[in-house]
C-alpha cells in the first residue's frame, strides 16, 4: 500500500483556502500513485479556532468544506481532520473528527474520545467526547483511525497517564491492520524526538504500521512543527516529514528504508526554525508585509532583528535606534554595524529632548543628576514605545516586541514601553537560550551575522548611568535553570532547592514571578511565540489578584 503524508499549513477560518490546499495535496497523492492520503487534525477549519467553534453559524455549516473534498477523491482514500455537528440535544455541539473518504464517497467518521485541557489545549470547551470506535475497511485493509490525544495514552510508553482508556488499543483489538493518527501537536522543546520514539515504540510493539500526520504552521503564538512520520511494523521510520515546512510525499509501506529528514540538528536549531516560522506565519496570516522593532544594541533586539530578516526578508524590516542620555556610544555603533550586516532598513529617532521636556513637565528627578526615579527610567521606555507604535500605525508595520522570558518572568520590563507590540518573539525564550540561538545562527551561516561583541556584552537596559541587569537580578546563568524547572516542569520550590539551587535565591525569584504586579504586566503582553510547556500566556494561567506567597516553611 502506498501512503501519502499531507502535512499542510492551514489558517483558522480560511475554509476556502484550507480546502484548496487539501484538494491540491489529494491531487499530488493521486499523481504519485498513492492509495491513502492522510491530513492533520481539524485541517478544514484550523485547530486553534477557539470559540469560533461555539458560534451557531460555524456549527450549522461545519460539513460544508467536506463537499468539495469528497468529490476530489476519485480513485483514492483520504483521511481528513475536521469537525462535525453533534445532533444530540445533550453535550457540546461539535465532535472533533477524522473523515474517512473513499473514491468519492464519505465512508464515515472517527470521533475524538480523549479531550485534553492542559497547557495550550481546551478541547472540552468545544467538543463532545466520543465513546464509539470503528474499523474502516478499504480495499481489504482494515484502518484504525484515531485523533491526536487518542493516540497519546499508551500504557507501555508513558509512566503516568491522564486517562484510563486507550482508544488506540481499542482499534488494535478490533483488528486494525494499520493505525492512522491525525494530529495538531504543537512544538515545544523535545517534542519532535518524543513523537518519533512514541510512534516507533508502538509500531514495533504491536507489529503494525503507524501513519502519524501532524499539522505545521503558526497560529497566533502556537507553532505546529509538523515532523509527521510513518513507521513500519518493525518500528523503523520509513517516511519522515521535514519539520517546520509543508510536506506532501508518498511511500510504499514495505519500503524498509529509514528516513530521518524531520529530525532537526539539535534543540537550539529547532527553536530557531520555530521562531522564524512563527514570525512568518503571524505576519502573513494577519496581512503584514513589513515589520518594525526598536534596536538597542543589546542581544535581544539584535536576535529578533536577525530572525525577522530570515522570516520576512531584510527589505521588509525597519530597525529604529532611539538613543537616550544613557545610551552608550558602543550600543549605537553596534546597532549600525548589525544593520549593515543583515541588510535591513534603519532609522535613528533620538529621545533625549522629549525625555527632558517630560521630566520637567512631570517634575521627576532625572537619573543623570543622581536621583533615583523608576518613573523616569520607565518614561524612556514608554517614549520609545510611542515612537514605535506611531511608525507601526503610519506605515502598517507589525511591531515586534523583543523582551525575553527571563525578564518577563520576574517583571523586569516596562508596561506600555518595551512590552509594546503585535507579537512577542522571545517571550518564551530564556536569556541563556537567546545567547545560544545567536551563536547557533552564526555557526549555521558560517559568518558573524550577530556580532560577537553584542553576544558578549553585559546585559543592560541603559535607562540610568552604569546600569546593568545583574544590579537588579541574579546572573541569568543562575536564574534560568530555576525558571525552567518552575515553568516547564512545574517543580515545587522544595524540588528546585533539592536540585542544588540556593534556597534564598529560589524563593526570591519565584516570589518575583508570582507577584501580582508582574502577572498584571504579563497578561497585557502581545501574543507570544511558544516553544516550551506551560508558557507565559495561554499555556500558564494565573490570577492577577491573589495572596499566594512562596515561603521556606513550604519545604
Amino acid at each position: 500500500m502506498k501512503v501519502t503524508i499531507a502535512q499542510i499549513n492551514t489558517t483558522n477560518g480560511d475554509l476556502a483556502g484550507n480546502t484548496r490546499k487539501i484538494i491540491q495535496a489529494i491531487e499530488k497523492a493521486r499523481s504519485d500513485g498513492s492509495d491513502l492520503v492522510v491530513f492533520p487534525e481539524v485541517v478544514t477549519h484550523g485547530y486553534t479556532s477557539q470559540d469560533w467553534f461555539q458560534d451557531r453559524d460555524i456549527i450549522e455549516h461545519s460539513a460544508d468544506p467536506l463537499r468539495d473534498i469528497i468529490s476530489a477523491t476519485e480513485g483514492i482514500t483520504a483521511i481528513v481532520g475536521t469537525i462535525r455537528r453533534n445532533d444530540d440535544t445533550n453535550g457540546r455541539r461539535l465532535y472533533n473528527s477524522a473523515a474517512v473518504i473513499h473514491d468519492g464517497e464519505l465512508v464515515g467518521f472517527a470521533d475524538k474520545s480523549l479531550l485534553p485541557e492542559y497547557d495550550v489545549f481546551d478541547d472540552p470547551r468545544y467538543f463532545e467526547p466520543s465513546d464509539h470506535r470503528r474499523i474502516f475497511e478499504i480495499n481489504g485493509v482494515k484502518l484504525g483511525v484515531v485523533v491526536c490525544e487518542d493516540f497519546w495514552n499508551d500504557k507501555t510508553f508513558w509512566k503516568e497517564r491522564l486517562y484510563e482508556n486507550d482508544p488506540t488499543d481499542d482499534v488494535i483489538a478490533m483488528g486494525a491492520d494499520i493505525i492512522v493518527s491525525v494530529n495538531a501537536s504543537p512544538y515545544n522543546k523535545g517534542k519532535i524526538r518524543l513523537r518519533c520514539d512514541m510512534v516507533a515504540h508502538r509500531a514495533k510493539l504491536q507489529k503494525k504500521p503507524i501513519v502519524f500526520v501532524n499539522l505545521v504552521g503558526g497560529n497566533d503564538g502556537i507553532i505546529f512543527d509538523g515532523a509527521s512520520l510513518i513507521a513500519d511494523e518493525e518500528g523503523d521510520v520509513i517516511l519522515q516529514a521535514t519539520a517546520f515546512e509543508e510536506f506532501v510525499e508518498t511511500v510504499e509501506l514495505d519500503v524498509r528504508k529509514p528516513d530521518s529528514r524531520g529530525i532537526t540538528g539539535g534543540e537550539i536549531d529547532a527553536i530557531h526554525r520555530a521562531l522564524v516560522l512563527g514570525i512568518r506565519d503571524y505576519a502573513a496570516k494577519n496581512g503584514f508585509k513589513q515589520a518594525v522593532l526598536g534596536l538597542s544594541g543589546g542581544i535581544d533586539s539584535t536576535l529578533v532583528a536577525a530572525l525577522a530578516c530570515e522570516a520576512m526578508g531584510p527589505e521588509n524590516l525597519l530597525c529604529v535606534m532611539m538613543p537616550s542620555p544613557f545610551s552608550s556610544e558602543g550600543s549605537v555603533k553596534d546597532s549600525e554595524e548589525l544593520v549593515r550586516n543583515i541588510g535591513c532598513q534603519s532609522r535613528i529617532e533620538p529621545i533625549s529632548d522629549t525625555f527632558e521636556v517630560l521630566l520637567k513637565q512631570m517634575d521627576l528627578h532625572s537619573p543623570t543628576k543622581g536621583g533615583e526615579s523608576l518613573a523616569a527610567e520607565n518614561m524612556q521606555s514608554r517614549i520609545r514605545g510611542v515612537i514605535l507604535m506611531a511608525i507601526s500605525n503610519a506605515e502598517g508595520r507589525l511591531l515586534l516586541s523583543t523582551g525575553n522570558k527571563s525578564e518577563l518572568a520576574v517583571g523586569y520590563c516596562t508596561l506600555y514601553g518595551d512590552t509594546n507590540g503585535g507579537l512577542a518573539v522571545l517571550g518564551d525564550v530564556l536569556k541563556t537560550e537567546v545567547w545560544q540561538i545567536a551563536r547557533h545562527m552564526n555557526e549555521k551561516a558560517g559568518r558573524e551575522i550577530i556580532l560577537n561583541k553584542i553576544i558578549d556584552k553585559a546585559p543592560s537596559a541603559e535607562l540610568a548611568p552604569n546600569q546593568f541587569d545583574q544590579d537588579s537580578l541574579p546572573p541569568y546563568e543562575v536564574m534560568d535553570p530555576i525558571l525552567q524547572m518552575y515553568f516547564e516542569q512545574k517543580a515545587s520550590p522544595a524540588e528546585i532547592v533539592a536540585a542544588g539551587h540556593d534556597a534564598e535565591r529560589v524563593y526570591w525569584i519565584l516570589n518575583k514571578v508570582e507577584h501580582p504586579a508582574n502577572e498584571f504586566k504579563r497578561q497585557q503582553l502581545p501574543p507570544t511565540l511558544i516553544i516550551s510547556k506551560n508558557a507565559i500566556g495561554v499555556g500558564r494561567r494565573r490570577p492577577i489578584t491573589h495572596k499566594y506567597r512562596r515561603q521556606k516553611s513550604d519545604q
